[in-house]
């Protein structure tokens, strides 16, 4: 699955489904909406700089561009679909340039996202969602600030950039914006670095290569964006605990995809 703003525009009425375990993913947005269910365990999700934490049986309906990020507390397992507002689309029609005052609901019992299997199933029950988002919350409007745009405009960056030369310097001077601004900025909106949050992004693309493709280790710091070896994997120790040859060894028999351990990014599905 592609987390970022490209997705949900390839093709129209598009359904995506995963089951994670433990899992963690970093501040993004994308053009799709998403929903996370909780199946077992407690997740802490932001949505626009709005802080939840959910339980079994509650889920998040983050609207398309809302800014986004979730961790594992301690354990969780969740199921993920991400869809394109044309299938929703009486609603995307009635409700955009809005967003819900509360994006979490609970629901009654937990569905098996893989039983729908046509786009009237998922249509029926995504519908059913929104009709309930309705009952249980007031919606404002977006109010799209000028630092909310250029934080987009530095996180999509990142996602395309980040497996070659990335520093704050070069963003500014691509998006034409002082560097001191975009620093602060950035701190002031993520409640990290620049840095901080690229070595976290980086190592959430280590953990879905060394879990999912053959690739070297060496190989895999090198498309991550590292030309040096020990500083990926000094990264990756720190924020995982753990190292590359480990994780890689821990999860290749495992069904999920997650460095888990309440760490604040993990891998990209």
């Amino acid at each position: 699955m592609v987390f970022f703003e490209h997705h949900g525009v390839e093709k129209r009425e598009s359904f995506h489904t995963s089951r994670l375990s433990n899992f963690t993913f970093p501040l993004h947005f994308h053009h799709a909406y998403e929903l996370i269910i909780v199946n077992e365990g407690e997740l802490y999700v932001t949505i626009d700089q709005k802080e939840y934490v959910l339980h079994k049986q509650d889920a998040a309906i983050v609207f398309n561009n809302q800014m986004h990020e979730f961790q594992t507390m301690t354990n969780s397992d969740i199921s993920i679909a991400i869809f394109s507002p044309e299938i929703i689309g009486h609603f995307f029609l009635n409700y955009k340039g809005y967003i819900p005052e509360n994006n979490v609901i609970h629901l009654d019992e937990l569905p098996n996202l893989t039983k729908l299997d046509s786009i009237y199933r998922q249509k029926g029950f995504l519908y059913n969602l929104c009709g309930t988002l309705v009952e249980n919350t007031t919606f404002i409007p977006v109010e799209h600030s000028t630092k909310t745009k250029v934080l987009h405009k530095i996180l999509l960056y990142v996602d395309k950039h980040y497996h070659e030369e990335c520093t704050l310097k070069v963003i500014a001077k691509q998006l034409q914006y002082d560097y001191a601004y975009l620093s602060k900025l950035f701190v002031q909106m993520t409640k990290m670095t620049f840095t901080e949050y690229l070595n976290h992004y980086r190592t959430s693309q280590a953990c879905y290569l060394l879990k999912n493709s053959e690739h070297s280790i060496s190989e895999i710091a090198s498309l991550c964006g590292y030309t040096n070896l020990r500083s990926f994997n000094r990264n990756f120790r720190m924020i995982t605990n753990d190292s590359p040859r480990s994780y890689r060894e821990f999860h290749r028999d495992e069904g999920d995809v997650g460095i888990g351990d309440g760490h604040r990014f993990d891998s990209k599905p």
